[in-house]
């Protein structure tokens, strides 16, 4: 073959390979991107339970509130692409947006494919050159900077800008091997310590061994990781949660996970206590109140009759086996030190984590490229001229809701724009 020559290589076709591939391409670089799956924008067709969360119309600061691995560092890619650049981008290319719950935006048709076949539609049109099913062994650098890619067969193909856009390590068939760590490691950049975040917990409670909660959904709820030594809350989400054959999911219990992960590192593995807060909007005395009304105005029905409706009905069961009350008991049979033990139970009902799922089964890669490494205002490295990191490879990870497909867009177009921009100097 011969050596064929661009002005930026794309390395990956996910959320933030596909927006620097146009964002080069509108600035007037010839751009190669590589993929070595069979499809492009893999992740992105999966997302959002396959409707493509596009991004979150939160404020800025806001935004960054959602992005606890360095989201401040986004300070700088959001100067240049932001949220709402996101959502103009895709409304210009015919793709109606719609805003739902928590400031999450998807298309209106509900569909992500939609929103793959127009970013692909505009790299077409954009006449981007795509090579899919081809392999990068080795991106190759000369002592300043960048001089091209070597492909798995053998090919070089030169350029003096490659953007690096391959992902982390979670979801790993839609291509998220970690591909990029040792490229960034040649060049002379710190990869952190990687590890799951907005993955499912696993927990070793007698309740969810028997399965006894398995498939329960729960609404509005508040769940907070609890520190082991201090027995204070770490952190506490608000949202919906899932009970599991082996502990809890949902978007709640996605967002404790990674604090679950760092909180076990902290303290030698051991296990760490979690709360669930099914009423968060209420004070203590005004659940106790709740539990009493509902028991006084049926008082000859046994109490976990008199409860239906309070709370879902096998919660309540499970409330009734750690208040050690008889479910048989009727109104005038309970103590009030019963009732206080039910309506506490109901906002402090715990849990007992011993970790996560894997990394491979994560949502998202914690950890990666440092991003103390990389210019934010242009997602180039600090080592090497020409090479430029966006995506999940770097240290930035977000919560699900909009987030880290915000940051992968905002982080991908600024990479492919500082790229075509760098090339008129060569």
């Amino acid at each position: 073959m011969t050596n064929e020559n661009y002005d930026v290589i794309v390395i990956g076709g996910g959320p933030s390979g596909l927006m620097a591939s146009v964002s080069a391409a509108e600035h007037g670089a010839r751009v190669l991107l590589l993929d070595k799956g069979t499809k492009l924008g893999r992740k992105l067709a999966i997302s959002g339970g396959g409707r493509c969360n596009v991004t979150n119309r939160a404020d800025v600061e806001e935004i960054i509130k959602h992005i606890p691995g360095n989201g401040r560092f986004m300070y700088s890619p959001f100067s240049v692409f932001n949220n709402e650049d996101i959502i103009s981008f895709f409304e210009n290319l015919g793709i109606s947006l719609k805003e739902e719950d928590r400031g999450r935006m998807f298309p209106v048709n509900d569909k992500a494919i939609t929103v793959v076949r127009t970013l692909l539609d505009r790299i077409d049109s954009l006449k981007v050159n795509v090579k899919t099913n081809t392999e990068v062994r080795d991106v190759l650098y000369t002592d300043e900077g960048v001089s091209g890619v070597e492909l798995k067969d053998g090919t070089v193909i030169s350029a003096a800008n490659v953007i690096i856009a391959v992902g982390g390590k979670s979801v790993p068939h839609t291509g998220s091997t970690g591909d990029g760590y040792p490229w960034a490691k040649k060049a002379g950049h710190t990869v952190t310590e990687l590890y799951p975040t907005e993955v499912p917990i696993t927990c070793n409670d007698k309740l969810i061994k028997e399965k006894t909660l398995q498939g329960l959904s729960l609404r509005d709820i508040e769940l907070s990781v609890i520190d082991p030594k201090k027995k204070k809350a770490i952190v506490t989400h608000d949202g919906d949660m899932i009970f599991t054959h082996f502990g809890i999911s949902g978007p709640a219990a996605l967002r404790c996970s990674q604090y679950v992960v760092k909180a076990q590192k902290k303290h030698k593995g051991s296990d760490i206590a979690l709360e669930v807060n099914l009423f968060p909007d209420k004070r203590a005395d005004e659940v106790i109140d709740d539990v009493e009304g509902f028991v006084n105005a049926e008082p000859k029905k046994a109490v976990k009759n008199s409860l239906t409706g309070w709370v879902p009905e096998r919660m309540l069961t499970a409330l009734f086996e750690l208040a050690e009350v008889d479910p048989q008991t009727v109104q005038a049979n309970l103590s009030k030190e019963n009732t206080r033990k039910l309506a506490t139970l109901a906002q402090h009902f715990p849990l007992s984590a011993n970790g996560t799922l894997s990394i491979e089964k994560a949502f998202v890669t914690g950890g990666g490229v440092s991003v103390k490494e990389v210019q934010p205002k242009r997602m180039e490295s600090k080592f090497k001229h020409g090479l430029f990191f966006c995506g999940e490879v770097l240290d930035l990870h977000g919560y699900t809701g909009g987030y880290n497909i915000t940051v992968a867009f905002s982080t991908g177009y600024t990479a492919g724009r500082a790229a075509a921009m760098n090339q008129w100097k060569h």
